[in-house]
């Protein structure tokens, strides 16, 4: 297997930035690995933000209802939809950068 496209099958499917530094781009692949690791980080502080004080009420009551668990963070946050685009889009940069560059002589 070429080494492009085991960076590539690592980036997508792994975790972003494997890839980079599997084919010697150190910097290129700790940076965007740092990325994904903070958006993650932000990700899930926000959602719990949202959610936790819902779940915390149904569990005095009964067992939490999953709709309205999903209704208060689609309509809680805005930027719980954008940190996921921008993840997803790292996500595709790292995968794709990958793919089609060539190994780093970083």
């Amino acid at each position: 297997m070429k080494i492009h496209v085991k960076a590539a099958l690592l980036s997508a499917f792994v975790f972003p930035g494997l890839g980079q530094l599997i084919k010697g781009s150190r910097i290129k692949g700790m940076i965007i690995f740092g990325c994904v690791n903070i958006i993650l980080l932000i990700l899930v502080c926000l959602i719990l933000q949202q959610v936790l004080p819902l779940i915390l009420t149904a569990q005095n009551s009964d067992v939490p209802d999953i709709k309205n668990i999903m209704e208060r963070i689609h309509a809680g946050s805005p930027a719980i939809r954008q940190l996921s685009a921008v993840l997803c889009g790292i996500w595709m940069y790292g995968w794709i950068d990958a793919a089609a560059g060539k190994p780093g002589k970083e």
